[in-house]
């Protein structure tokens, strides 16, 4: 899997489970293309996920 992909599926993945985990108000739909977001974002949350991808964590 390349770098881009392994991005794109953390940025994607935490946006989801942002949505799963919050209050409701964060609608996350993927498209083939990419992302429709209604809602706040935790970019702190986002920013350490997409960190860990890049450094190879989990």
């Amino acid at each position: 899997m390349s770098v881009e992909e392994s991005i794109r599926q953390a940025i994607v993945g935490e946006l989801q489970r942002q949505a799963e985990v919050g209050d409701g108000r964060l609608m996350v739909e993927e498209t083939e293309t990419g992302v429709i977001l209604n809602g706040p974002v935790d970019l702190d949350e986002l920013i350490m996920v997409v960190v860990g991808s890049v450094a190879g964590g989990p």
